[in-house]
């Protein structure tokens, strides 16, 4: 039997059971997915879980706030990808060693791609995006971004931390998000990775109504719980195109999965267990 898991704190609106229970099921395989609540100070309950992973009890987990960064001081080797990024969300064994990766990145950049492609819009030529937040997200984001050709800018109410961020990257550059001079009318992307309008905040938006963008303008929107956040509602209003970040982890969780197991779910099926 496959098990696997999700580290995390506080965990209790989770939909990874959901999405890797139908994953397991679509690809023949028997297994379980649990939840493992872990306090952020509980470094020898992390460590203890993870050592599960190392001997084989456990055949991967998913790493979700707060542990993205508390787990790497237990990892054996990280991949390229996390190195780079600075977060962990994806953990396995090979040869009883803890190999940390990061599947976030790709699964945004996949997402974010499959809908651009259905979009017409200015945003197919990779111009310029800017990127709301400057956290363990927003990382991942400039990363997988900077990696497709795209100008990012990373926009946080504390210049200081957005300035911080795009010096681990080459080409990035940091703004602060001021509301009262924001107008970023010459974007083709925006994406959001903020917990602004996060359930049960659901009347936030990152950005003011009064916001002027251009009718070319993409939103995207990392949050996905509720299903049509604030920022998405006041952009369809707007004429614009947007989205959430539900594809985002859908993607990111198939690769875990397929980093796991071998095997590569059907998308579909994965779409279907969370919105039914």
């Amino acid at each position: 039997m496959i098990r696997l898991g999700l580290i995390g704190y506080p965990l209790g609106h989770s939909l990874s059971p959901k999405i890797h229970t139908a994953a397991l099921k679509a690809c023949g395989l028997h297994g379980d997915y649990s939840l493992f609540p872990i306090h952020p100070d509980d470094k020898p309950g992390l460590k203890k879980l993870l050592d599960q992973v190392r001997v084989d009890e456990i055949a991967g987990l998913n790493v979700t706030i707060p542990h993205k960064q508390n787990v790497i001081g237990f990892m054996d080797e990280l991949t390229p990808t996390a190195q780079v990024i600075g977060a962990v969300n994806t953990v396995y064994s090979r040869d009883n060693k803890l190999i940390g990766d990061n599947t976030d990145a790709a699964g945004f950049l996949t997402d974010l791609n499959r809908f651009v492609a259905t979009q017409q819009s200015a945003a197919r030529n990779r111009k310029s995006s800017m990127v709301l937040g400057a956290g363990g997200s927003a990382c991942a984001v400039v990363y997988a971004l900077l990696n497709d050709g795209w100008q990012v800018t990373i926009a946080a109410r504390r210049i200081e931390q957005a300035q911080e961020l795009a010096a681990q990257f080459k080409n990035a550059s940091a703004v602060e998000l001021n509301f009262q001079t924001f107008q970023p009318s010459n974007l083709q992307l925006i994406v959001n990775t903020t917990p602004v309008g996060m359930t049960p905040l659901t009347d936030e938006s990152p950005l003011p109504e009064n916001t002027s963008l251009s009718s070319d303008t993409i939103i995207y929107d990392l949050v996905y719980n509720p299903r049509e956040t604030k920022l998405v509602k006041d952009a369809h209003m707007h004429g614009l195109s947007a989205t959430t970040g539900l594809g985002m982890l859908i993607e990111q969780a198939a690769l875990a999965f397929e980093i796991w197991t071998g095997h590569n779910p059907p998308r579909d099926v994965l779409y279907t267990s969370v919105v039914e």
